[in-house]
């Protein structure tokens, strides 16, 4: 791995745990030698990451849509930073650029750029590792609603490892780190 990409809010959300953790992960990104990949902005999660990675003295690369540099604000002195014209080339800029990716909470930005990163890891686009930070329980509905769709059916049982779940950072690091791609070729198959 060399670049993380970082999907998480733009805001603050209302419990301070959620910052704190956001700076605490970009500071353990940049201690372990990777560049961090996030949204550009300078504002909530995405600020406090990519402010406490530069501090540590990590890479930060911020991808932008040129309609929300005023909006989200864009981050000033990162780095590189890249304008682009959508969300679309946002997410593929992000996704090109970066080797795995942990997700924080966030809104239905952040679900959205979870989702369509884990669909490609489902259809065999990619074999990187796809990390959930699980702050306080944040994203616990989630993960029982992936179990909801492997029990009726709608997702295949051996793609419950596509995505790696922990509440700690360095834990999710390493798993990471040790992550084996599943072989994934036959995704259209019966569900098993």
């Amino acid at each position: 791995m060399k670049n993380i990409s970082v999907f998480c809010g733009s805001s603050s959300g209302f419990d301070p745990i959620f910052m704190q953790q956001a700076s605490l992960l970009g500071q353990c990104v940049a201690q372990r030698g990777y560049g961090v990949v996030y949204g550009g902005a300078s504002v909530g999660l995405m600020g406090a990451v990519a402010n406490s990675a530069m501090q540590a003295g990590g890479k930060v690369i911020g991808v932008i849509p040129e309609f929300l540099k005023k909006k989200e604000i864009e981050f000033d002195g990162l780095s590189e930073i890249h304008v682009v014209d959508t969300m679309h080339e946002r997410k593929a800029l992000m996704h090109e650029l970066s080797d795995a990716v942990i997700a924080l909470p966030g809104g239905y930005g952040t679900l959205d750029e979870l989702y369509e990163i884990l669909t490609w890891a489902q259809l065999a686009l990619h074999k990187k590792p796809i990390g959930l930070l699980n702050v306080k329980g944040y994203y616990t509905p989630l993960v029982e609603m992936t179990a909801k769709m492997q029990d009726n059916g709608f997702l295949r049982n051996d793609y419950q490892n596509l995505l790696i779940v922990e509440d700690d950072i360095s834990r999710l690091l390493d798993k990471l780190e040790m992550f084996e791609p599943v072989e994934n070729d036959n995704w259209f198959e019966a569900i098993s």
